[in-house]
């Protein structure tokens, strides 16, 4: 649409009438990927007196975690949306590229103080999964000895008795996210 018309930008969509911004960013997730109940923040609101030269325009940005094994590619090409590397983004419409810095410094800051990585792991998970996540949000290697060590010091990560020999030669234990024990942790208590 005009103006933008053959610019890159975010997908977006309006708010409708009857809804609050929380449900209208999660029918336009929904139209997009077609996933409901998937981790979505509020990024921040968008309000430059000129970031649309058509008229005033307010955006107000969410970022969500999605496993690339779980939305629906028939939605994305109908759509005609694409997925892009951040070290490959091209220059976005308006103030997009500040939305995407902005969702990632927020994605950067929790990842130590939630329990973001578990979005995008199966169930049952090796710690090797559970760097890669880390590393892919943080942008930056991390050394295995250390993460390793940290994470054994979280009480809501637990070993399992299984073992991963599909993508492990030697075996690698399995762990799991136990959602009773974060709730549990001192800081959600009041």
């Amino acid at each position: 649409m005009d103006p933008g018309r053959g610019e890159w930008s975010l997908y977006g969509g309006f708010v409708e009438e009857n809804e609050s911004l929380d449900d209208a960013a999660n029918r336009v997730l929904y139209q997009l990927t077609g996933l409901k109940d998937i981790y979505m923040k509020q990024v921040g609101a968008f309000g430059a007196i000129d970031r649309d030269p058509g008229e005033r325009v307010i955006s107000i940005a969410y970022c969500a975690l999605i496993n690339v094994k779980d939305y629906d590619k028939s939605l994305l090409e109908e759509h005609k949306v694409e997925w892009v590397n951040l070290d490959d983004m091209p220059k976005l419409y308006s103030d997009h590229n500040d939305m995407v810095k902005k969702a990632i410094t927020l994605l950067r800051r929790r990842i130590s103080s939630e329990p973001l990585s578990f979005n995008l792991l199966p169930d049952l998970f090796t710690l090797t999964q559970l760097q890669n996540v880390y590393e892919a949000i943080l942008g930056e290697n991390i050394d295995k000895r250390n993460f390793r060590k940290r994470i054994k010091t979280i009480e809501y990560i637990e070993k399992t008795d299984y073992i991963d020999k599909i993508t492990s030669k030697r075996g690698a234990a399995l762990y799991h996210f136990n959602k009773e024990a974060y709730m549990e942790d001192p800081i959600f208590k009041l």
